[in-house]
């Protein structure tokens, strides 16, 4: 028998549900919707890269100093017409012999940075000297980038004993000392009658990618040792794909970036390279101009205390060069790298 609720019992109220509903938590935003008449596109890496490049004054600024200092190293020939004075002639209104001991002129309107000991335009010099400068830093830092990629590509893909013999090279290449071995090359290089057997310039490109080349193999060597495991390269792979369209196909692309970085900090290495040798007496020599053996003949002769334009000229081009490409390599890994520091924390 079912209990009757009493007359002084209290009957509960309905439970009515909140018409409002439970708090929802908030959902991802949502997708960007393109104005009327504009489409939505999406970018590609490279386009990305560049975007961000853009974004980075000071990178921008050294690549036009780097482009400036190209064309100017091109026109050499032109500006040296337009000024009157090439770069190995001895002017004689370039030595000031009012006073006891003939010295080389101070900067003016007919010698734009002076003149060095023999009278020589030490403007037009300097600005041949941009030549061999680039020219040896380009050149020597194409050939380490290619024999290095090709030998850290097979180090790295193959593995095995080709891996071991190829990673035991680069060790040997790596234990050579530079500046002796530059000093046996050179030596060799003379005949009987103390001239050379080839170009001192092609020389200097040869010791200097003699010793960068495995900078560049173990670069590669290591980002392929990562990449060969990927499931891009196992798809390749049962697809049929031979090592060597792995290799240059899906392998190659993603190592682009990396020696594109890589490149542009070594060549103002390879710059310092060849100033070295060439102030040492052991690349390029008077008269043809580079600023290595500029530098050295301010310092043998002791004019740069009373012409100054002597040491500064190819000093600072020096400086400038070195620091352009510098700046310029650091801009290009951050725009190359999304993942780095340094972009995020601009982004």
């Amino acid at each position: 028998m079912s209990e009757q609720a009493g007359p002084d019992a209290t009957i509960p109220a309905p439970v009515t549900a909140d018409p409002a509903g439970p708090p929802k938590r908030p959902g991802p935003p949502p997708p960007p919707t393109a104005s009327p008449g504009k489409s939505v596109t999406a970018r590609t890496p490279l386009q990305l890269a560049m975007a961000r490049l853009r974004r980075d004054k000071v990178a921008l600024a050294a690549g036009v100093l780097l482009i400036l200092l190209i064309l100017v190293a091109v026109c050499a020939p032109l500006i040296a017409k337009l000024v009157g004075h090439d770069p190995t002639t001895n002017y004689p209104d370039g030595i000031d012999a009012s006073g006891l001991l003939p010295v080389p002129v101070t900067p003016g309107p007919g010698f734009l940075l002076g003149a060095d000991q023999l009278g020589r335009d030490v403007f037009v010099r300097t600005l041949y000297g941009a030549r061999i400068s680039l020219l040896v830093g380009m050149v020597a830092t194409a050939i380490a980038l290619v024999v290095g990629t090709t030998v850290g590509l097979l180090a790295g893909f193959v593995g095995g004993k080709t891996d071991t013999v190829l990673s035991r090279i680069i060790d040997i290449f790596l234990s050579f000392p530079f500046l002796v071995t530059a000093l046996t090359l050179v030596a060799l290089n003379r005949d009987a009658f103390g001239q050379p057997r080839i170009s001192p310039i092609l020389l200097v490109m040869a010791v200097i990618s003699l010793f960068t080349w495995t900078f560049f193999a173990r670069l590669v060597r290591g980002q392929v040792l990562s990449l060969r495991e990927r499931e891009f390269v196992e798809a390749a792979r049962s697809l049929g794909a031979s090592n060597f369209r792995v290799m240059v196909v899906d392998l190659m692309p993603n190592l682009v970036a990396p020696l594109i970085v890589y490149a542009t900090l070594q060549i103002p290495l390879n710059i310092v390279f060849e100033a070295t040798l060439s102030y040492l007496g052991v690349g390029v020599r008077a008269p043809t101009a580079s600023w290595g053996n500029m530098l050295f003949d301010a310092q043998a002769s002791g004019y740069y205390q009373t012409q100054p334009g002597f040491l500064l000229g190819p000093g600072i081009a020096l400086l400038l060069t070195v620091l352009a490409f510098n700046l310029l390599g650091d801009g290009l890994r951050d725009a190359l790298d999304p993942r780095s520091s340094r972009t995020m924390a601009k982004d």
